[in-house]
Parts: structure tokens; C-alpha cells; sequence
């Protein structure tokens, strides 16, 4: 099955999640979040999430994240993962509650393909203080893709973690998680990094985006956003609209995109200085707002 078939049967099994310009929405992609130990590259950048979640959750946002959410390849279970960050899936919990949580699947948790699997190990949590099992992502569904479509331009965007244009972490993802586990991670922890991963091995990450523009070309410039590779893709209208979050797992910062009255915007929150030397956490935005009407083919 090439790259081409995987986008195609992506785009026509995803659910269309109908949105206006009222409509306030943020993408997230590759937190990666761990356990906490040496190798959980989220850890460094948490306190930086879980800020910028809170204003999402505050500002009315729905939250989008666009796969690799938890590192499932690292790690044998969610249970450890969960105990090293209850705090962002307590507020992750909020957005669900609320119908403003949508997850789609990447390769490092594609466990999640299986429903059954979802509602295993997310539906509940085991509370050790009281000793009981508390609700957590109940009925939650994940995704391998979305379409979100304008109620008035009828204009789609494409949402997907990208992967489908990625053989090796698509279609031998299994074999992957191994070699992650047994023989990356601990390399990790000394820095040497994975070369099977598009993140950090340069030549296969512009096979990987070459690929989907190849397919966003055959769409008739269907607009779409990924992520997988890390890279941020901001293009200008006219350009061809493929566009990526980046990850939340930067040196020192998170990227996303923000859609907001119509527009997209590509963001970063940071830390920074204060004048008098204390540290705060600050949104930046790095390129936009474009307004989406002007990436509709004509």
C-alpha cells in the first residue's frame, strides 16, 4: 500500500467536525509525553504546556492533538505515563467533559487505533489515595484523521498525524516501538539519538512532506495540517497548503497552530524574562494570521 492510499483511506473514513468563524480552535501534535525519567523529552517542556493548556481551556478553545500525544514506544503502559503528568490529563479530562477534546493517533501510539484498548486503559484511573477507580476519558474515541468544514465556505481541512506518508513508521510501527524500547531509549539518556525517527534524520523528513504535498497537489490543494516530522510549515496562500504544528517537545518551548475568526496562525509558548530577572511563560506568534478563505483554491 503506498503513502498515497494510506492519506486516501485516512481522508475517507475521518469524521467532518463542522466549524464557523465563531469557532476557536488550537492543534497540538508529539508531546510525547513519558514517564518522567531521563528519556521523557515532554518533561522539560510541561510546565510550559500545562500553562498554555489552562489559557486554551480558559479562552473557550477546543483542543485538537494530531497523534504521538504519549509515548507508547518508551513505554509498556499508560499507568506510568499518567502518574507523571496527572496533573495535564486532570485538565485534558475538563475538555472532554466539556465535548472540546478531539485526539487522533500517531505511530508512537497507534494502540490506540483499538477501540477496545481506549477503553481499557483511559476510561478509568486507579486512585490510590481512596483506593478506588475514577472516571477519566469515558467514551473518548481517537482518530487516524478529521475533517473539520466550514459551515458557510464549505472549505475542508485535513487533520492527520502524517505518518500514512512514512512506510517505516506506519506500516512497520510494531518493529519500531522494539528498537525503541530495547535499543534507543536507553541510548537516549547518553544523547544519541533514533535515526529511524523523521524528527531527527533530515533527509527522511523531506521524503516524508514531499510525499504529502504530492497528495494535497492531488486533492486539488486540499489544506492540510500534521505533524510527525516536528518541522513547523507555515505556507502562504497561494503556496501549497500544507501546513505542520511542530511538537511540544522543542528545547524550551511548544509550537501549534491556532485557528481563531476565521484565521490560522502558527504560535509558540516559552519562557522568558522579565526586566527584573524573574521568568514567566509567553505566547509568541511566529507566522500569521492568514485568513483561511485565501488558501481556497480558485
Amino acid at each position: 500500500m503506498s503513502s498515497t492510499t494510506r492519506l486516501d483511506n485516512a481522508y475517507d473514513h475521518a469524521e467532518v467536525i463542522p466549524f464557523d468563524d465563531n469557532s476557536k480552535l488550537i492543534l497540538f501534535s508529539d508531546c510525547h509525553r513519558g514517564d518522567n525519567s531521563f528519556a521523557d523529552d515532554f518533561a522539560n517542556n510541561r510546565n510550559i504546556y500545562f500553562h498554555a493548556l489552562n489559557h486554551y481551556y480558559r479562552e473557550g478553545f477546543h483542543y485538537f492533538e494530531l497523534g504521538d500525544g504519549d509515548e507508547l514506544w518508551e513505554n509498556i503502559s499508560f499507568d506510568a505515563i499518567f502518574e507523571a503528568h496527572k496533573n495535564v490529563y486532570q485538565l485534558l479530562r475538563r475538555f472532554h467533559l466539556e465535548k472540546r477534546l478531539y485526539m487522533i493517533w500517531g505511530n508512537h501510539d497507534m494502540v490506540y487505533k483499538d477501540p477496545d484498548y481506549v477503553k481499557k486503559h483511559l476510561s478509568h484511573y486507579f486512585e490510590p489515595i481512596d483506593g478506588s477507580d475514577k472516571a477519566l476519558f469515558k467514551g473518548i474515541t481517537y482518530h487516524e484523521a478529521l475533517r473539520l468544514k466550514h459551515t458557510e465556505t464549505g472549505q475542508e481541512i485535513f487533520l492527520t498525524h502524517g505518518h500514512q506518508a512514512d512506510w517505516w513508521n506506519y506500516v512497520c510501527w510494531r518493529i519500531g516501538r522494539f528498537l525503541v524500547r530495547v535499543l534507543w531509549k536507553p541510548l537516549q539518556v547518553v544523547g544519541i539519538a533514533d535515526p529511524t525517527s523523521p524528527a531527527k534524520n533530515y533527509k527522511e523528513l523531506i521524503r516524508i512532506e514531499k510525499r504529502i504535498k504530492r497528495w494535497i497537489l492531488r486533492k486539488n490543494l486540499l489544506l492540510t495540517i500534521a505533524g510527525h516530522t516536528h518541522r513547523p510549515r507555515f505556507p502562504e496562500p497561494g503556496e501549497i497548503p500544507f501546513f505542520n504544528d511542530g511538537s511540544c517537545v522543542h528545547p524550551r518551548s511548544i509550537t501549534g497552530i491556532e485557528i481563531e475568526n476565521g484565521e490560522i496562525s502558527l504560535i509558540k509558548w516559552h519562557i522568558d524574562s522579565k526586566p527584573d530577572g524573574t521568568l514567566q511563560i509567553v505566547r509568541v506568534l511566529l507566522e500569521g494570521p492568514e485568513k483561511l478563505v485565501d488558501y481556497i483554491n480558485p
